[in-house]
């Protein structure tokens, strides 16, 4: 091997051992190749950055010839250049260190963590990325199923298949359930409740409550990727994991869109590349852990307006006294501000500013004084539970829900949780509905 070859391999292996930021990737240059010049080097951390901006830091062969091929790479005369290629070792950030989660330092351990040779690991973490073209059923991973909203485009569902399912059920009980996720988060996190986060807001003059767009596919894979690497994974057990939560959507799947037209090019464009798929039970925690930093600058946000915040998944809200309901076009500004800057949008159609005698909404529940069931809900819910009770309670099911005695005694169990007192009464009626 020449002395260039050499270098860019070990240059390689010494950037992807860092964060892939502008600043580290020039400390780890300098250590390997000593000063040079500044417009130089700039030029090659610039074409470095682009390499990694469609999804994350490259692989390692493919680094090292980007390294080799550019005329930026400039070795020095008589510098050796230190072996960087250690042996792959599991490194969490500091903070972090005490986690009790796998210790998985090569792909084969992975694969053996998993029960998996390496070829099915590779098959199933989409390594070759090929899933995102294929039209063919028994090539895909996953099965996609259109829900209406009832505004704007419907949502697409991706339930990845039974043996993904599994082992993405794996990855977030043993991997991702132990880490902390920030305070202010409610949703899909033990212990906390979308009841919970609301009652934080009751009694308030205004409650503020942004909804983000395309929450799911906007966290794309250098987002997971780099979640797995802060938790100690190194680059090739990181790009499995991440493979194994991600997805690329292939666009023959729009074609069955009940309204293809809603679905417009930015947000199509999310997912054919790769993202987390709504559907797959790692894909809220990692969500979660994804929007960390948005959470932290919003509740500091928050917090220097005098005011309260919560997320429940996509769900923003804030509230807070007549002072912070003074100020709230400036700090709607400033809500907007921080979640472009975190790579996210707020859809402006969802986003409403709700003062004291108006209904006051979070999560679904009111919260003008206390946390409560809304009044239209709570009779149209006695009225269908009653109806159930005088005639056929089949004949009360005019959405077509598949299993209809669950689906109200959910109902019935929620408003039990959310107002006990109202709760009581509606289950009384429901026990004497006579199911066939």
């Amino acid at each position: 091997m020449d002395a260039r070859s050499w270098a860019a391999d070990n240059l390689a292996a010494k950037l992807l051992a860092g964060p892939w930021v502008p600043a580290t990737l020039a400390a780890a240059i300098e250590a390997e190749l000593g000063p040079g010049s500044k417009r130089t080097r700039g030029r090659l951390i610039g074409s470095l950055i682009a390499l990694g901006r469609e999804a994350y830091p490259p692989a390692p062969h493919r680094l090292a010839a980007h390294l080799r091929a550019s005329k930026h790479f400039i070795v020095p005369r008589g510098r050796s250049v230190a072996a960087a290629l250690d042996a792959p070792r599991f490194t969490p950030a500091e903070s972090l260190a005490g986690l009790d989660i796998p210790i998985l330092a090569t792909s084969g351990d992975l694969a053996d963590w998993l029960d998996l040779s390496i070829e099915q690991l590779d098959w199933l973490s989409d390594e070759k990325r090929t899933h995102g073209s294929t039209t063919r059923e028994p090539l895909q991973h996953y099965r996609y199923t259109f829900l209406p909203k009832h505004s704007g485009p419907p949502r697409l569902i991706e339930a990845p298949k039974p043996r993904l399912k599994a082992i993405q059920r794996r990855i977030l009980d043993e991997i991702l359930a132990p880490v902390p996720v920030h305070d202010c988060a409610y949703g899909f996190v033990a212990g906390r409740s979308c009841l919970g986060g609301a009652q934080i807001h009751a009694g308030e003059a205004l409650v503020a409550c942004f909804d983000l767009a395309n929450f799911f596919p906007s966290l794309g894979a250098a987002r997971i990727h780099g979640i797995f690497r802060t938790l100690g994974y190194p680059w090739a057990v990181a790009r499995h994991l991440t493979g194994l939560c991600s997805t690329a959507t292939p666009p023959a799947m729009f074609r069955n869109a009940p309204a293809p037209e809603g679905l417009d090019r930015v947000t199509r464009a999310l997912y054919a590349n790769r993202h987390l798929p709504q559907g797959s039970p790692a894909s809220p925690a990692l969500a979660n852990l994804a929007a960390w930093r948005l959470d932290r600058r919003l509740h500091g946000l928050a917090r220097a307006a005098g005011a309260n915040y919560t997320r429940y998944a996509d769900d923003l809200a804030f509230s807070g006294d007549s002072a912070f309901a003074g100020r709230i076009v400036g700090f709607q500004r400033g809500v907007e501000h921080i979640v472009r800057e975190e790579g996210f949008a707020v859809n402006g159609a969802k986003t409403r500013l709700m003062r004291r005698g108006t209904s006051q909404r979070v999560t679904g529940v009111v919260v003008n004084e206390h946390c409560n069931i809304g009044r239209a809900e709570f009779d149209t819910l006695k009225a269908i539970l009653h109806n159930c009770t005088r005639l056929e309670p089949a004949g009360q099911n005019r959405a077509g829900v598949p299993d209809f005695r669950r689906h109200l005694e959910g109902r019935v169990a929620w408003v039990e949780q959310v107002n006990p007192a109202r709760g009581v009464k509606l289950r009384a009626v429901f026990e004497r509905v006579v199911w066939a």
